[in-house]
């Protein structure tokens, strides 16, 4: 039985390892085409004026969803 060499064996793993990682990266594209992220048009400092605005006309009171009317 022949010894593989060490050099041989380097570039079998160094193959393998980017098959496996171009699976894996095509896997994730996959997952972002089917499931895109959800876009909000509210920014952070919009909700919170809202939610302060709220707060001092309704004590008590709480913003669940903010929609833009057309």
């Amino acid at each position: 039985m022949e010894a593989t060499s060490l050099s041989v064996v380097c570039v079998l793993s160094f193959l393998l390892v980017f098959v496996v990682l171009s699976l894996l990266s095509g896997a994730m594209r996959l997952i972002t085409v089917l499931f895109p992220e959800r876009v909000s048009d509210a920014d952070a400092a919009l909700v919170a004026a809202v939610s302060s605005a709220v707060e001092t006309l309704v004590p008590g009171a709480r913003v669940t969803r903010i929609e833009e009317e057309p």
